[in-house]
């Protein structure tokens, strides 16, 4: 047998791994091979203390937590948004921790998006996530438009975009473009310096849906001139289950009234002047709404400082060794078993998770975790595996290989009903 297909390679590539040691700092699921980080990364224990850090400082201090302790409450987003500046090229103005993946979307597409003229239509794609198209057909609708505004741009292969393609539907009736960086069912990354380039070339503004990227490949959203993005911070970022999320604004928009105003939206000065008029925040700090969720986001402050600590390129580095790892044993264990890979196979355009299709793939997975092999199910054919360089090794994806041949030798996915399970 070829050596780089043994457990022995997988062990010594472990053993020169430059991130190793931050495994350690994470709750493993019960020994299991957790392959779903990209769906909802584990917890550290750096992020546990960070809630229990907060939730101390309010039994201590009262309302006085907002100005006192490790952590004053009045302050901490705009500090987790500086942290998260590092993930996504931005100034440390240009980023805060606030809201939801879809409140923040809301709240950018509502001031971004401006009809004029013959400019009344939204440009999107037709993979990307579901609740993202949810948004901008109610976006539309707020306006006044129906669905016939949204225009998606079509894959070929059900799997990828040819930005080719995206580029033509850039036409002179759009008046926004929103995609994702990376494709959550087959890790396709867009050249968003190119896409972005292409639509200012077109007077149009764009941004950026990050949730299957940040914490897993660099970005460089200011010097690319992206408009704005968000994302959430429960994949790999590891901020737990409804963690507060991000967005970015970049500088050149700071002063833009939020279209969305709330409280916190507020320059930071005058905010307890009371008046009711707003004076918005001149940073991404104004497209806060509400008062922020304090142990929704605590957990950010440790889970952030791991990265800190990693540095994006190395994790980025690692994650494409895993992934390459993932690809090749797949087709060297799994070949003649009708396992499709599916997502790219260059650098350039895979982002943290590898997909592949199988007809029996909802049994697989019921399979897999019966062997505590944790993956994701996307409906209708499709797994999505995803080994996250803060706390895989290569020894699980070895295992994690081993076990998905056996299954499929075997047959052990028979003995499951093929019924569609509950993804996120």
């Amino acid at each position: 047998m070829v050596k780089k297909y043994t457990r022995s390679y997988a062990q010594e590539m472990d053993e020169q791994d430059e991130l190793k040691q931050f495994r350690s700092e994470f709750y493993l699921k019960n020994e299991s091979i957790y392959m779903d980080g990209n769906s909802l990364g584990l917890m550290s224990k750096r992020a546990e203390n960070a809630l229990h850090n907060i939730i101390d400082s309010w039994k201590k201090y009262g309302i006085d937590g907002w100005m006192e302790g490790d952590h004053p409450w009045y302050y901490l987003s705009e500090r987790l948004g500086e942290k998260m500046s590092v993930l996504v090229g931005g100034k440390k103005d240009e980023v805060i921790a606030t809201g939801s993946t879809t409140v923040n979307l809301h709240q950018l597409v509502s001031t971004f998006f401006q009809p004029e003229g013959k400019r009344t239509k939204i440009l999107a794609d037709a993979l990307t996530f579901p609740s993202d198209i949810y948004a901008l057909k109610a976006q539309l609708q707020l306006k006044g438009y129906d669905g016939s505004h949204l225009v998606q741009v079509q894959s070929e292969d059900g799997n990828l975009l040819n930005e080719e393609h995206i580029i033509e539907a850039m036409t002179d009736d759009i008046a926004l473009i929103v995609l994702p960086s990376v494709l959550y069912r087959s890790g396709q990354i867009l050249d968003m310096e190119r896409l972005t380039r292409e639509a200012h070339k077109r007077n149009i503004k764009i941004g950026f849906d990050l949730c299957h990227s940040i914490g897993s490949i660099p970005h460089d959203l200011h010097k690319w001139g992206v408009d704005f993005a968000f994302w959430c911070t429960y994949k790999h970022l590891n901020g737990g289950p409804g963690s507060v999320a991000g967005l970015f604004l970049h500088e050149k928009h700071f002063g833009v009234a939020p279209g969305l105003a709330g409280w916190f939206s507020s320059a930071k000065d005058k905010q307890f002047d009371m008046e009711h008029t707003l004076t918005p925040a001149n940073n991404a700090g104004a497209f806060q709404i509400g008062t922020p969720h304090l142990f929704s986001v605590a957990p950010l402050i440790g889970s952030l400082d791991l990265f800190h600590e990693a540095g994006i390129e190395k994790v980025r580095r690692k994650s494409l060794a895993l992934t390459d790892y993932l690809m090749e044993l797949i087709k060297y264990e799994l070949d003649g078993h009708g396992v499709v890979i599916c997502n790219p196979e260059n650098h350039i355009q895979r982002g943290g998770h590898i997909y592949v299709e199988h007809p029996e793939a909802a049994r697989i997975c019921k399979a897999l975790k019966m062997k505590k092999v944790i993956p994701d199910f996307r409906t209708p054919s499709g797994i999505r595996l995803a080994p996250v360089a803060l706390y895989n090794t290569f020894e699980d994806v070895y295992d994690c290989v081993q076990i998905f041949k056996t299954i499929m030798e075997d047959e052990l996915y028979k003995q499951f009903e093929n019924v569609r399970e509950v993804v996120s």
